[in-house]
């Protein structure tokens, strides 16, 4: 199968950190109902994200969001990609944060049967293969909750 043309893409993710965000991504939707994060920072050392929230998180769910990540890394999921039309992805990925000419193929990401995105940056294959996830700093302001983290090797 030829790989579709898709948007072009200004930049290289580091693979372990940025399948990461999709696990934290999923773990906060699932854990708070807000929406994938709104403003993203993916590094190799460390990373950033905000997320949408109508309240501060508490100590204890922030230690259940990091507990969370670090159980579906543990899980040792596939990461595959799949092409389909953005028709077919808006029947089970969220479309918000796509640019507005984005291309009819969308590549989706499935992180094992935990998360499936819209996405064209570079994942690991593996979930074993991004180590432990690590909080490092969160805050919260303004309906804004700013999760600052890095991995660890195990």
């Amino acid at each position: 199968m030829n790989t579709p043309v898709l948007n072009e893409h200004n930049k290289t993710e580091y693979p372990p950190m940025h399948t990461a965000e999709h696990i934290l991504n999923q773990t906060m939707i699932r854990m708070f109902g807000c929406p994938r994060s709104k403003n993203a920072h993916i590094e190799r050392k460390k990373s950033k994200c905000d997320y949408l929230l109508p309240e501060a998180p508490t100590d204890a769910q922030l230690a259940e969001v990091e507990r969370t990540v670090n159980e579906v890394i543990a899980r040792r999921l596939p990461v595959a990609c799949e092409f389909m039309s953005r028709e077919e992805a808006a029947r089970f990925v969220d479309l918000g944060k796509l640019p507005e000419h984005v291309s009819d193929t969308l590549r989706i990401v499935r992180v094992g049967d935990y998360d499936a995105c819209a996405c064209i940056g570079s994942h690991v294959a593996n979930t074993s293969e991004i180590g432990r996830f690590k909080l490092l700093h969160c805050d919260y302001a303004d309906g804004r909750l700013r999760v600052r983290f890095k991995l660890e090797e195990i």
